[in-house]
Parts: structure tokens; sequence; C-alpha cells
């Protein structure tokens, strides 16, 4: 049963410098987030929040709230860790295979079964390729089934090979978290290590993102805000997507836990086009393409590489 007062709520507006020398924070907008917020958990919409603005060098940095209610109420803090959901398709799958891109090691038109052989070298799954699980274009289905409960990503794999195709490739936008964790497939195939270790070497150790990763320790569970009741037990450091959950807790597309003031260190890196802190993250270039256009002339929503640029989600 969902439990929407046990999901926090974790806002991060990461904004780009102004070109004018004020650059000082407004802070009529800041008391209306105040205002929004407040509101929203006095209507019980939302037990707590943290909100991260940033700009011009000005950082509001404050929390809201509660981030528990049950078993007790607990007060919300700034360094709150949450579950980050799907954000964990643009912090985790998307950046993970664009460096594996930028290296060579993997072709954005190479099909999915050069990496995955068992996915299908035959059929329609044939002509997927890496682009179009970036993009969500593969013609796969939203989700595979987690009405039976499964576990391994061995399996999930097995079943987005075997589940039929929802459209033709490339003749749709749908946006679907099965492309995603094919996608974190192939970078563990590829770099000969799973998702989560290649993650924390390659981008969130070297960015200083000292709370982000996967499968958070236990040392850590006070902070992070639990998410729902499963089964009567409160997930608190498990991750809330059920097909996540059944993979093992890592995956390209869910799974992954951060905080609001790492978000906003990762949000810097891309402002600056890769780098942060005189630590290059990846190419000027890969941001580019992640974060323009790749969709064909023929679709609708205009996607990026993992990312949203104008679709029914971002409007």
């Amino acid at each position: 049963m969902k439990s929407p007062l046990l999901l926090p709520l974790c806002i991060l507006l990461a904004l780009l410098p102004s070109l004018h020398a004020e650059r000082k924070l407004d802070r009529t907008k800041l008391q209306a987030i105040d205002t929004a917020i407040d509101k929203a958990i006095d209507e019980g919409k939302l037990p707590g929040a943290v909100v991260w603005v940033d700009h011009g060098g000005s950082v509001y940095y404050k929390a809201y709230g509660n981030r528990a209610l049950v078993p007790a109420e607990e007060e919300m803090t700034k360094d709150t860790i949450f579950d980050a959901a799907s954000v964990t398709k643009v912090v985790a799958g998307t950046p993970a295979i664009m460096i594996l891109v930028e290296r060579g090691q993997v072709k954005l038109d190479e099909p999915v079964h050069t990496y995955i052989p068992e996915f299908g070298a035959s059929g329609d799954k044939a002509k997927i390729t890496v682009s179009n699980l970036l993009t969500h274009t593969s013609g796969l289905p939203p989700d595979v089934s987690t009405k039976t409960k499964w576990h391994g990503t061995e399996k999930a794999i097995q079943l987005a090979a075997q589940i039929p195709m929802k459209n033709p490739v490339g003749e749709k936008f749908v946006y679907s978290d099965i492309n995603l964790f094919l996608a974190g497939e192939i970078v563990a195939r590829v770099s000969g290590m799973p998702l989560n270790e290649f993650c924390a070497k390659e981008i969130y150790r070297p960015l200083k993102m000292v709370d982000t990763g996967f499968l958070p320790p236990k040392e850590k569970i006070p902070r992070i805000a639990p998410t729902e009741i499963i089964d009567g037990v409160v997930l608190r450091g498990v991750v809330h997507d059920p097909t996540a959950r059944f993979m093992g807790g890592v995956a390209g597309h869910a799974g992954l836990f951060t905080t609001a003031a790492d978000m906003a260190r990762y949000c810097h890196m891309l402002l600056n086009l890769g780098e942060l802190d005189g630590v290059r993250i990846m190419k000027p270039e890969t941001v580019k393409m992640m974060t323009s256009v790749q969709t064909p002339a023929n679709i609708p929503s205009r996607r990026g590489f993992g990312w949203d640029i104008d679709s029914g989600f971002s409007r």
C-alpha cells in the first residue's frame, strides 16, 4: 500500500549564473518557496522538504518539516538522504554509459545485443540501439512485470528480452525503465564492474558527492528519509522502485540515494560542461550531447540522451 505521507521532498534548483552584475537571490521568490512548502506540509501533502537554490555564488539551503512520520516523527535536516527514484537515470545510468561512449568502449549506434547477446540478435529487438535506449525510442514498454516477485539483474534482462515490443523501433517516445536498466547492464558488462562501483569510482568520489550511491551503508540509515510501507515494513535505505528492488537495489533507472548538497555539486559539474573544482568527469561535447535534442524529427517529444528537454513530462 502506498503511503504518500512517507515521501519527503528534496527540491534542487541549480541555476545558471546571471549575465548581470547583480547576482543576489530574490528574497521575495525565496519567501514564496517557503510559503508553498509550508502550505503543502500543513495540508498533509508531504511531511517535509529540503531546498537548495544556487545562483551566482549565493546559496539558499533550508530544511522544512519532518523526514519521517512513522514509527515516530523525525525532524528534517539539511543532510537528509533521499531515494532519488528516476533521477537515477540522469545521475547514474546516463552519465555512466556516456563516459564509456567517450572512451570508445560503447557506440551509440550499436545494437544492444552487441553488449547483451541474450537480449536478441534477431527480430525487432535486434534493431534497438544504445541511442534508442537513451532517448526512450526503443519501442519497449514502460517496465517489466513486478506482479510476481522475482530476483536479480539476470532475471530482469531475461524478462526484458522476452517482453513484447510496444511500438516499432524509433517511431515513438515511450518513457521506459527497461531502457535505462539495460543501459546500466551495458555499463557493468563493458566496464567489468557493477554499475554502483563504476559510478562511485568515475563520478561520485571524484566530485566529492559524499552521500551519493546505491545500497547505502547501515550507518547512514538514520539520515535516510523513508518512502513507503511494504508488507508492514517501512522502506528506509531500500529502494522504493519495485523493479530496482527486485534487481537487488542497483539499476540504471532507479536505486540511487543522495542529498541536496551532493546534487548541487553534480549540477554544477554539468553547468561547467563536465568539470568541477579542477576535476573533469566528462568532456564538454558529451554534456552537450546529453542535453541537446537527439530524438528524430518525426517524434514530437524532444529528448537528449537520458535527459528530457520538451515532452509531456517536462511540461
